[in-house]
């Protein structure tokens, strides 16, 4: 009987511990998908960022994915990156754009990632645009996007101006 009992004991205690070595190895894989997400996902947020100051549709299309939800001030909500690129295409003929963002926060959770940003954008009216003639248009302000993974990663903003949602990491 006493045998039993060590014999179980040691079984146990094996069992505990080979239990706290897979749940270590876990521990480890979370931490380095958390880490390659997070990666990832402040990755599109540059991506992203270079695609507005490219003031090149193509590439600026490029950072969205299909599904993109932009909600910008004054503007009705766009969804759709066919929507967006209508909206975004007026907005490059008629300006050269020049975006700054600071991150103030940013935040990776599983499949989304959220940025809330300031931003000071510099609108210089293009010779011959529809909006030539008129002034340099400073603007400040604040901003939410959310990313969300998609199937490569951290993936494309998923919205817009004011708030983007898109598969951008």
């Amino acid at each position: 009987m006493r045998r039993s009992i060590q014999s179980l004991v040691v079984l146990s205690a094996f069992a505990l511990l080979q239990g706290c070595s897979d749940s270590t190895s876990h521990v480890d894989q979370t931490l380095e998908n958390s880490a390659a997400n997070d990666a990832a996902a402040r990755q599109a947020k540059v991506t992203y960022l270079a695609g507005i100051n490219s003031n090149n549709l193509t590439q600026f299309l490029s950072t969205l994915t299909d599904d993109v939800v932009y909600v910008a001030p004054n503007t009705p909500v766009m969804v759709g990156k066919a929507a967006v690129s209508a909206w975004v295409q007026g907005y490059l003929e008629a300006y050269q754009a020049q975006w700054e963002k600071t991150t103030d926060e940013f935040i990776v959770r599983g499949d989304l990632a959220y940025e809330r940003y300031t931003y000071r954008s510099v609108d210089t009216p293009r010779a011959g645009g529809p909006a030539a003639g008129t002034p340099v248009v400073i603007d400040r302000g604040s901003g939410l996007n959310i990313y969300r993974r998609g199937g490569h990663g951290m993936s494309k903003p998923a919205g817009g101006t004011d708030v983007l949602v898109n598969s951008l990491y």
